[in-house]
């Protein structure tokens, strides 16, 4: 067995800090849910959609349709490990999630580095 990370996995968002965490909830509170995990649970799907907005907005809000509290619990956690998101809160249904977008490299982006 190697220690090798697989590199289909994405990384764990960095852990936040009380203030972080704070600044965080305060920019989500305006926000509106732009996923919803329905019945069906979290699929491949769902987790699909959860990266393309974490990519596009770096902070969302899901919402898992879930009735049971745990189930909710064990989804949110599953959300965030595949896709590398930090979960910032969780109330009731909803979930904020948070991942930094990746920096982008001058030559990746056009841009010209200053120098």
């Amino acid at each position: 067995m190697t220690d090798t990370p697989d590199p289909a996995s994405p990384q764990p968002a960095p852990p936040l800090t009380t203030r972080e965490r704070a600044a965080l909830k305060s920019r989500a509170h305006a926000l509106e849910p732009v996923v919803r995990v329905g019945h069906a649970g979290v699929t491949d799907a769902v987790v699909a959609e959860i990266d393309r907005a974490l990519e596009a907005h770096e902070l969302i809000k899901v919402k898992i349709g879930e009735g049971d509290r745990d189930a909710r619990v064990a989804h949110a956690a599953t959300i965030a490990v595949r896709t590398g998101a930090a979960v910032v809160q969780r109330v009731g249904r909803v979930v904020i999630l948070w991942r930094p977008r990746p920096e982008l490299r001058p030559q990746a982006s056009g841009l010209k580095s200053q120098g």
